[in-house]
């Protein structure tokens, strides 16, 4: 089974993007085929980037840094759940990336983004991919944008419009396409 973390990579208290990360999470888990980790980007804190040596060395001066390294490579797919603002993604966000390199290698990648108005992120995910392959991610080539998130989101949750199960289906099946692609090459090397 593909060991698939769900990364909701909001850090505000009060961010839309939880109740969606938590209907993508159980609409993974219900198309099985993975196992699905939950991971808040809030509840991991990163600092700002504070490691003395290069991501690329691997070498880790900070638990914080350990810890987040052990739960990206415990990982065989990753999904982000990204907001968008001002039409880019977060410095937190990005800054958890930046904290590794060898982690992200060939890891199957699909994006959730959302946003307030009609893109439903898509701008920041746009702005995403070349970062995602220059640390050497297997982005999925469909991806899913969710646009109003506010008005998607109520004291039950996150209430997915008719259709966006479908596309994130479709989301999902990249990512498990790129994760059994990734498993042939480990075995034929």
């Amino acid at each position: 089974m593909t060991r698939l973390h769900v990364i909701s990579a909001a850090t505000r208290p009060t961010s839309s993007g939880r109740p969606l990360a938590r209907w993508v999470v159980e609409q993974a888990r219900a198309r099985g085929g993975f196992e699905v980790t939950p991971v808040d980007l809030a509840e991991i804190a990163l600092p700002f980037l504070d490691e003395p040596e290069y991501a690329s060395s691997g070498v880790y001066s900070h638990q914080h840094t350990r810890d987040w390294s052990a739960l990206i490579d415990a990982a065989d797919a990753v999904l982000f759940v990204l907001p968008m603002y001002n039409g880019g993604f977060t410095a937190p966000f990005k800054n958890a990336i930046d904290f590794l390199y060898r982690e992200w290698q060939g890891k199957p990648v699909g994006i959730v983004s959302y946003s307030a108005g009609p893109t439903g992120g898509a701008p920041a995910a746009e702005m995403l991919l070349p970062i995602l392959t220059r640390v050497g991610m297997r982005p999925a080539e469909r991806s899913l944008a969710v646009p109003g998130i506010p008005g998607l989101v109520g004291p039950e949750g996150f209430a997915a419009p008719e259709g966006l199960a479908d596309e994130l289906a479709g989301v999902l099946d990249d990512v498990a396409g790129l994760a059994a692609e990734r498993a042939a090459e480990a075995l034929t090397v």
